[in-house]
């Protein structure tokens, strides 16, 4: 009798065992992107893509999303595409209704590098791919980051600036603190900018974060930096053309716009107007046509099961990895060009026809016009 109860008893565990395994099990396969539990699309006729842009304020990012509608009409596959308006809960929301509505893959624009958790989540758990889109989402079990060299970027800011002011006082405006990426611009200005600090040849008069990349932002915070030093100010480093659109709106005021160098990011056509008319000393040329492509490429090969990393043309940049506080993400990177008055016409409008030269040197007199 003792020994039936000994092995009831021994069969109850091993049944509670199965059953923990077989739960633990379920959870992990509920939050995993494995590839074998992902059913490939037939063919590209019958892929759908979801596309989350976070915001529309920086001039590039309607130019990306016409890019990738051009792409998915010539190749005839669906693409859906939700706009968040600078709002991370709506892009939450609107991540949710692109996994419900059956999507192959997920390219994400975050707003918010730390709040995309959920999206990552909440798609893995459907077995669909998130691609990171140019803004790296942090602390998540992220597959894939497609990215332009961001501390490359904010050395090459930087480096335009210390080049024509090697000494002085300075403004240091970052860009918007709750993305990734510009903490990585700030690196990159930082590698630059420390040892001419460390020497007392640069003084930053006053360092401050632009919420959001706000130009308006940056325009109060010069304004702020141009009042401390009483405007003898030598050098201003921008983290994009917006915000180094806010500060020359500051420096106007005070009739210095043009005489202190300060550079930004994204060849914006504000920006490459400025430059011309020389108030701007430069900006970094970011080939967004690349980047759009290598997602696009990317996104197409997870949907039908084929090999991602063989899958983007590698003209357009290399494959690395970066980790996001969560994992190594396998990153592909586009890297970058600095663009001032010399080479502007050359690279932006006659090579890439990134802008057009009626546009860029409107308000310059047409005797000036680089000779097509």
């Amino acid at each position: 009798m003792k020994l039936s109860k000994k092995i009831s008893a021994l069969l109850l565990v091993l049944v509670m065992l199965v059953f923990i395994i077989m739960a633990a099990g379920c959870g992990k396969d509920s939050g995993s992107s494995n590839s074998s539990e992902r059913k490939a699309a037939k063919d590209i006729n019958h892929i759908k893509i979801g596309v989350s842009i976070g915001t529309l304020k920086q001039e590039r990012w309607q130019r990306e999303i016409d890019m990738f509608n051009d792409y998915a009409k010539k190749n005839g596959f669906q693409l859906l595409v939700q706009v968040a308006d600078d709002d991370p809960q709506k892009q939450v929301s609107q991540c949710e209704n692109l996994i419900n509505q059956g999507v192959n893959v997920l390219i994400v624009q975050s707003i918010d590098a730390n709040a995309c958790d959920p999206i990552v989540k909440e798609a893995h758990a459907a077995h669909i791919p998130v691609i990171s889109y140019d803004r790296f989402i942090m602390n998540s079990d992220l597959d894939y980051y497609i990215t332009f060299d961001s501390v490359k970027v904010g050395e090459v800011e930087a480096k335009f600036i210390v080049d024509k002011a090697p000494k002085g006082n300075y403004i240091w405006l970052k860009g918007g603190p709750e993305d990734n990426n510009a903490h990585l611009v700030a690196e990159g200005q930082k590698k630059i900018l420390q040892p001419y600090i460390d020497r007392g040849d640069i003084k930053v008069v006053l360092e401050q974060w632009c919420k959001g990349w706000d130009p308006d932002q940056a325009l109060k915070n010069t304004e702020n930096g141009l009042t401390i030093a009483q405007n003898n100010i030598q050098g201003i480093i921008a983290s994009n053309d917006g915000t180094a659109g806010g500060a020359i709106q500051a420096l106007a005021a005070q009739g210095l716009a043009g005489k202190v160098p300060i550079a930004g990011q994204d060849a914006d056509l504000a920006a490459c107007q400025r430059i011309v008319e020389g108030t701007q000393t430069g900006t970094v040329y970011k080939p967004i046509a690349k980047l759009n492509r290598a997602a696009i490429e990317l996104a197409v090969a997870l949907a039908l099961g084929k090999d991602p990393k063989s899958a983007i043309d590698q003209g357009l940049g290399e494959w690395k990895t970066l980790n996001n506080n969560f994992k190594d993400v396998p990153s592909y990177f586009v890297d970058v060009t600095a663009i001032d008055k010399s080479n502007l016409y050359k690279i932006l409008i006659k090579q890439d026809k990134f802008q057009k030269l009626a546009d860029v040197y409107k308000n310059v007199p047409q005797d000036q016009w680089p000779k097509e």
